[in-house]
């Protein structure tokens, strides 16, 4: 197995998938594999020659591998991105994971479930989109989903209609959000690259106005918790750490590609 991406040798999954291959005693492994854009075509197409039984996929390929697989699951086509591809009997088959492996760490902090909230999402791009598939099976009443443009934020809406996903949904750009817009979400969730070196951080509008009654969920992560995760478990907000995420989207593609329920617990040291 391996992990498509440019970059890649920042990737935590070799570390993940390799303490889970060892902890099964699995005669496995998984290799960063850098592929730039022009080349992804001939990387997927290679990995039945190569002998691989699956791969990852992270940024910028999610969207652009679908072009080459034989398949793709629903939920991935419909908000096109895969970031697991299986090598079968049946040809290359694109999954995404990010949806569920979203809602399986929400429900380690959120015990009680989410539904009939209100959510603010920050980001459209393959993370915002797998975010909101995921908060709408939730059950959320409302997701209000912040983009650079009104447009790439109203076409997530479009997505969760077409996919018969019954959610209110409500598109502003990042100068549209105001304190009230924070103040009334339940659940704000940061699905851009804001939070990461060299990405910025995210903007103050939001991250100024978080409460003890929010929760707080960032998919991005680090060596440590991102700022608007520190600032917002200081201001007495739940907060739900993008390791979780990563940790629960590897453990669902280890499924996928062996058959067998993941080792968390080998996986999670592995990271941390």
């Amino acid at each position: 197995m391996g992990v498509i991406g440019d970059p890649v040798a920042h990737s935590l999954s070799p570390a993940m998938h390799n303490a889970a291959f060892a902890e099964l005693g699995l005669d496995m492994v998984y290799v960063p594999l850098h592929v730039a854009e022009p080349s992804v075509g001939e990387a997927v197409r290679g990995l039945r020659a190569l002998g691989f039984r699956g791969a990852n996929v992270t940024m910028p390929h999610k969207a652009a591998v679908i072009a080459h697989l034989d398949r793709v699951a629903d939920e991935a086509r419909l908000i096109a991105a895969v970031n697991t591809i299986v090598v079968g009997e049946d040809g290359l088959v694109g999954h995404n994971t990010d949806i569920p492996g979203f809602s399986r760490a929400l429900a380690e902090v959120v015990t009680e479930g989410v539904a009939g909230a209100r959510a603010l999402l920050l980001g459209a791009g393959g993370a915002g989109r797998a975010a909101a598939f995921a908060l709408a099976g939730e059950s959320v009443a409302q997701i209000t989903v912040v983009d650079l443009t009104s447009e790439r934020a109203a076409a997530v809406a479009g997505l969760l209609r077409e996919a018969g996903r019954r959610v209110e949904t409500t598109a502003l750009t990042i100068g549209r959000v105001t304190a009230s817009t924070v103040a009334r979400a339940d659940l704000v969730v940061n699905a851009t690259p804001l939070g990461m070196p060299g990405a910025g951080k995210v903007p103050a509008v939001v991250a100024d106005n978080i409460g003890r009654d929010h929760i707080v969920y960032d998919v991005v992560y680090g060596t440590r918790p991102t700022q608007l995760l520190e600032m917002a478990r200081d201001r007495g907000a739940r907060v739900v750490d993008g390791f979780a995420m990563l940790v629960w989207q590897a453990a669902l593609a280890f499924e996928l590609w062996t058959g067998r329920p993941a080792p968390l617990e080998a996986m999670r040291r592995a990271v941390r």
